[in-house]
């Protein structure tokens, strides 16, 4: 791990003081590693860090940037972005990125609702974009962290500004350190709004480090550790985790250059620390398991009787014993043979590998800890800070752990997770009414259905505006059976329906690259054609009728219909974190949803 920082004093947490501490603590020691493009990195130093965010703290204030201004950041995340964001809050504005995997008008909208003072774009082409769908004639200040257009102040030109304002007056650093306080403000979070219209989230300087400071007694991370960065940086996980928490661990950020770029980039960097949603890890999963239908009968023996093998050493280990000496002895040898070339792809360094924002599902995770690689799932959302985390060495499959140091959790009566703690938010930006409904004496109402096991662990079951009642008022939660189907690689994506009906049904879209797998599937087909294969739903039967098995007769699909499209975020369907926008959803496919109803009652 390396040294370790000392905590900033209650008293004085500002991310200015943490950025200043983490300075003095690691010093020339490597901090951000940004790509050139070339496979080279260009690497700013823990003092590079805090001379460039100063230096941005400062131009900002020479452009009439002040204290509780709010400046908006529309841009991937980057080196330039964490030195952006860090010199908005150093300077004691309020810094609000929005999330660019929405249509530019949607990022232009977003922008305007929080009224910015300014707003920094990634490059001229996003800024063309953006002009176009709407941000031109809007009136404020416009700055571009890399590249040069008309109308537009380059970021080097505010650094330059910054650097002669602070040689200009040596009291400006120290009077910019004193205005800004523990309790202001310092982000302007937008939630990615899975269950209704997006909302801003505003949270103090000391909610954050009062998060951060959660870090250090569950993540043994440190200086000598490195993390790929390439979620949103409009994200809680990506800005709170892998933006300001390795700034506190002082591990060392290496930024992706997409992801498409990012199996290199995986096998290049070597993470020793790797935080990815559910997604992505279903994505590896699909990849491997496909290659491995694709070879020789006694290789897919060898690689099923090795996972039988890891599923019975990981299963002792979370029971606390130790597994048998046949089974030591064997996994020697299926790691040896098998599962250590699965690691190498993921760069073979990997010491925690974390999933978070959406449930990761029991199957998926016995399987990575099947291969020496358990998946470590916690629990965050925008409003509460990141608050639960499983054990690093022997993590809970289908839990998000147990409640950080700091964090107060508890059930309300009907199962409803509340929050409590210095890390929650202050509200939603200009908006009392739905702050009162979220936040009341003090604990916040996550709207997450959840329970405890007896030994501490959380699970989340579902949620309470998700929740199905059928008509014979049983009560289905959703997510927990869409979370069964992450194992199938056909299965692209999942939604069930049945709230106030007699059953339950479904609507499936399939991913194409596994349907070209199947038996008699030709490459080439559109999605439309594949999705009415007699292979494809055939596939799909087995699959439901496999689910249906382990659930409770009241929750079983009992009709479906497989969709000739995903969905997706252009249709409204999907949020910036790739959650399913249920109400869209059933908007848009009211006339399959109404078919799926008519007749008598059957099983899929």
């Amino acid at each position: 791990m390396g040294k370790m920082a000392p905590a900033v004093p209650t008293s004085q947490r500002t991310i200015y003081r943490l950025l200043k501490q983490s300075e003095a603590t690691w010093g020339a020691a490597p901090a951000l590693h940004q790509p050139n493009g070339d496979g080279t990195y260009r690497t700013y130093s823990f003092i590079d860090y805090r001379r460039h965010a100063e230096e941005a703290a400062a131009g900002l204030r020479s452009l009439g940037i002040h204290k509780g201004d709010i400046v908006g950041l529309a841009s991937e995340t980057r080196a330039e972005f964490y030195l952006a964001d860090l010199g908005i809050m150093v300077n004691g504005s309020i810094s609000a990125a929005v999330y660019t995997s929405l249509p530019p008008a949607e990022q232009v909208k977003t922008l305007k609702a929080c009224n910015p003072k300014a707003i920094f774009v990634e490059n001229p082409k996003t800024l063309k974009s953006l002009l176009a769908a709407g941000l031109s004639g809007f009136p404020v200040q416009l700055f571009l962290l890399s590249g040069e257009a008309p109308g537009a102040t380059t970021f080097q030109s505010i650094l330059d500004a910054g650097r002669r304002a602070i040689a200009a007056d040596p009291a400006l650093l120290p009077q910019i350190e004193s205005e800004v306080l523990p309790h202001d403000y310092g982000i302007l979070y937008l939630t990615s709004g899975a269950t209704g219209e997006p909302k801003m989230g505003l949270v103090t300087h000391n909610a954050m480090l009062a998060n951060c400071e959660c870090g250090p007694p569950a993540l043994p991370v440190g200086n000598n550790d490195c993390i790929l960065a390439f979620l949103p940086s409009a994200h809680i996980t990506q800005r709170l985790i892998v933006e300001i928490l390795m700034l506190r661990m002082g591990v060392q950020v290496f930024f992706s250059e997409g992801l498409s770029k990012m199996p290199i980039e995986l096998r290049s960097v070597r993470p020793t620390f790797f935080v990815a949603p559910p997604r992505v890890w279903e994505r590896v999963y699909s990849s491997i398991t496909t290659e491995i239908r694709k070879k020789p009968a006694f290789v897919r023996r060898l690689f099923y009787m090795g996972l039988g093998v890891g599923s019975e050493a990981a299963r002792a280990r979370q029971q606390g014993r130790n597994p048998s000496p046949w089974i030591q002895s064997s996994l020697k040898f299926f790691d040896a043979v098998v599962f250590s070339k699965i690691r190498q792809r993921l760069g073979g360094r990997l010491r925690i590998a974390a999933s978070g924002s959406a449930p990761l599902g029991t199957d998926l995770a016995d399987f990575y800890a099947s291969i020496g690689l358990p998946l470590v799932e916690g629990y965050g959302l925008t409003e509460g800070g990141v608050v639960c985390l499983n054990p690093i060495g022997n993590p809970r499959p289908g839990s998000i752990g147990k409640p950080l140091v700091g964090a107060d959790l508890r059930l309300d009566s009907d199962g409803e997770l509340l929050i409590r703690g210095e890390m929650i938010f202050s509200g939603y930006y200009q908006d009392a009414d739905s702050t009162a409904v979220v936040l009341r004496d003090g604990w916040l109402h996550t709207g997450d259905l959840a329970e405890f096991d007896e030994d501490g662990f959380l699970y989340i079951t579902g949620r309470k505006k998700e929740l199905i009642v059928s008509s014979a008022g049983k009560k289905i939660y959703p997510s927990r059976i869409e979370v069964l189907f992450k194992l199938e690689p056909l299965v692209n994506q999942i939604l069930l329906i049945g709230d106030r009906m007699p059953y339950v049904t479904a609507l499936v879209t399939i991913s194409p690259q596994a349907a070209e797998q199947l038996p008699g599937v030709r490459a080439g087909l559109s999605l439309a054609e594949l999705s009415q294969h007699p292979a494809v739903l055939e596939e799909v039967k087995r699959i439901v009728q496999k689910v249906n098995r382990q659930l409770a007769s009241f929750e079983q699909i009992r009709r479906y219909k497989i969709l000739d499209r995903e969905f997706t975020m252009d249709a409204g369907e999907i949020t910036p974190t790739m959650k399913l926008r249920r109400g869209k959803v059933l908007d848009n496919f009211r006339t399959e949803i109404g078919e799926l109803y008519q007749g008598p009652e059957d099983y899929a």
